[in-house]
């Protein structure tokens, strides 16, 4: 009978870590076709594979409907926590009260619910702060312009905040002093997507419109913009594109001297972060409401730095 407790004892000492090992994470992303939501979904995943735990991962396909289902199959499952990369941030106070009402630890990632300041315990918002990603953009691109010229803007989905503040921020750029030499001719919502700017540019260039620089809301529509001034032959070397994110394609597009500005957007450090706030969270730890993963501008002059970083 000694034998049998002492077995039992062991058994249980060995199998206590394995239970607290045991956390799954459900994780609902926006969309899995996108370049820099993709860097961010290996992030997630290296982070928990790192922490030992599980990562329930689902596909949105941008698509509002199929998001919530997915969140309510995470809900019923008991997931330890949700992280949540919303197809629609309009839709996060819906997405906020189905899962606090669950009492399960919800996170958001990347993209800011626009519930933000009424957020409950229990749920926190990880990115970066996107006042500055449009305005670091801007302000380096009225530099290579010393102030003067006009505009085009590619815009992400209008149904997500990090559009509408980076093309906000453009805005708020052009009314200071020293870039009010800067005026917007046009803007067009390019669906964060490389062939859909590729398409809109092109159709800018049929018009005769006349430009100095365009400014992409990422560098997906960066990149597309730049394809269709090549096939049109207008590009030179010193046209100006600017985008947003530093993804790979970004950088060796500058390296090549294409691409004249982007911004660094840590991918891997928001999936990162996304998952040691869900895990706070399940250990009722204190975290902060907003966990901010800070923007950098990056130009030919420092792009060695950013090598490898996303």
């Amino acid at each position: 009978m000694k034998k049998l407790l002492i077995a039992a004892a062991v058994t249980s000492t060995l199998l206590a870590p394995l239970a607290a090992q045991a956390e799954k994470i459900g994780v609902a992303m926006g969309a899995f076709d996108d370049t820099f939501l993709t860097i961010l979904r290996g992030g997630i995943t290296d982070a928990a594979k790192k922490a030992g735990v599980s990562v329930q991962m689902e596909d949105g396909k941008n698509d509002v409907t199929t998001q919530l289902s997915q969140i309510q199959n995470m809900i019923a499952q008991k997931v330890d926590a949700i992280i949540v990369n919303p197809v629609d941030t309009d839709v996060s106070p819906k997405i906020t009260k189905m899962v606090t009402d669950a009492k399960i630890p919800l996170v958001y990632v990347n993209r800011k619910p626009v519930d933000f300041a009424k957020l409950p315990a229990g749920v926190a918002f990880v990115a970066s702060d996107e006042k500055v990603s449009g305005t670091l953009e801007t302000q380096q691109v009225c530099k290579l312009l010393n102030g003067k010229g006009n505009l085009l803007v590619l815009m992400g989905e209008l149904t997500t905040e990090a559009a509408r503040t980076r093309t906000q921020d453009i805005e708020d750029v052009i009314k200071t002093p020293e870039c009010s030499g800067l005026k917007i001719v046009d803007k067009r919502e390019g669906m964060w997507k490389r062939t859909n700017a590729q398409d809109i540019t092109t159709n800018w260039l049929t018009s005769g419109l006349k430009f100095d620089a365009i400014i992409a809301n990422n560098d997906e529509m960066a990149l597309g913009a730049i394809n269709a001034l090549k096939a049109a032959k207008k590009w030179t070397p010193t046209s100006i594109v600017a985008g947003i994110d530093a993804t790979p394609d970004a950088l060796a597009s500058m390296k090549a001297g294409d691409l004249k500005v982007t911004v660094f957007q840590n991918a891997s450090g928001q999936g990162s972060g996304s998952v040691e706030a869900a895990l706070k969270l399940i250990k009722k730890q204190p975290v902060e409401r907003f966990v901010n993963v800070p923007f950098e501008l990056v130009t030919p002059q420092n792009l060695s730095k950013y090598a490898g970083k996303n």
